[in-house]
């Protein structure tokens, strides 16, 4: 099953529309949600280091009942011993919301009163994720209405651009090198479709001509022959009907006889095709092939039958 050259390229940019955007949403919402994680984290550390800056040193251990029971996002932790900083994510009850919600939590090492602790700070990542979402659907959005957009613009341009290339076949499609109407191949400003008007024009002048001189060639040949091969005829009938001939002489005249027959058949044939090309007769009919085919055999099978 054959397919437009138009269609097949459309295929092929829609399905590369399809497999850039199945490639870049997902990339681009990983993209996205790093930033944002590399964004969460540096935020905690920004809180673990103003409280070891402005509270650590003046935080005493009785305090710290006290101090986790004012601060909501941050905590100190007892009996947890940690050597360096720990990001995790973890879900807490949330008493507003009523649900559990995720978090992004820091572990980092503490001493208040030269003993050790684990300082606990933690970011609410729900508004994160939210804006995250949010974000890949404009951008999915956005991406696949741009592609749409290039492919029909694409599809409407190509369009336009193969318009003379389809005038062109269509007016080959009609041309017919027997009948007097030259193809009229539009005018284009796009070089390779002026190229291939061109060399159409060249190739139909050319083998229209050639078929003017060879239909001439036909006529005039058989118009030529049409007299010797009559006085041919008439030469032949005369030996044969005047002569006395020995039998071998016989049968060659009637070889003779019967190759001119042919060649007259021939020619007539020739002068008929003629005439038919040249549309010399007005009125035209409807035959039956078959009784034209028994009509004509049966006269040559009667004709060989007299010769026997």
């Amino acid at each position: 099953m054959t397919k437009k050259l138009l269609h097949k390229t459309s295929k092929s940019y829609l399905l590369f529309t399809i497999i850039l955007l199945v490639i870049t949403a997902p990339a681009f919402y990983y993209v996205i949600q790093n930033l944002y994680l590399e964004d969460i984290d540096e935020g905690l550390e920004l809180h673990k280091d103003e409280f070891l800056k402005y509270s650590s040193n003046q935080l005493k251990e009785t305090d710290i009942s006290s101090w986790n029971r004012y601060n909501r996002e941050k905590k100190i932790l007892e009996n947890l011993y940690i050597k360096e900083d720990i990001f995790f994510y973890k879900n807490y009850y949330d008493s507003l919301s009523e649900e559990n919600e995720p978090y992004r939590e820091l572990y980092a090492p503490v001493f208040i009163e030269g003993k050790p602790y684990a300082l606990s700070v933690r970011e609410n990542v729900v508004v994160s994720e939210d804006l995250l979402i949010s974000i890949f659907i404009i951008y999915t959005f956005l991406l696949s209405f741009l592609l749409l957009g290039l492919f029909f613009i694409n599809k409407r341009l190509s369009a336009n651009l193969w318009k003379p290339f389809y005038q062109t076949l269509g007016q080959i499609e009609r041309f017919e090198i027997d009948k007097t109407n030259q193809p009229q191949l539009p005018k284009t400003n796009i070089e390779e479709f002026n190229r291939l008007n061109q060399s159409i024009e060249k190739l139909i002048e050319k083998n229209t001509s050639i078929y003017r001189n060879q239909r001439e060639f036909v006529e005039n040949a058989a118009h030529e022959l049409q007299t010797p091969l009559a006085v041919f005829q008439a030469k032949i009938d005369m030996l044969i009907q005047n002569s006395d001939f020995t039998q071998k002489q016989f049968e060659i005249l009637s070889s003779l006889n019967d190759s001119v027959f042919r060649l007259n058949r021939l020619n007539k044939n020739l002068l008929l095709l003629s005439k038919i090309e040249n549309d010399n007769y007005s009125e035209k009919q409807i035959i039956s092939l078959n009784d034209a085919m028994e009509k004509n055999f049966g006269f040559l099978l009667n004709r060989q039958k007299r010769r026997t």
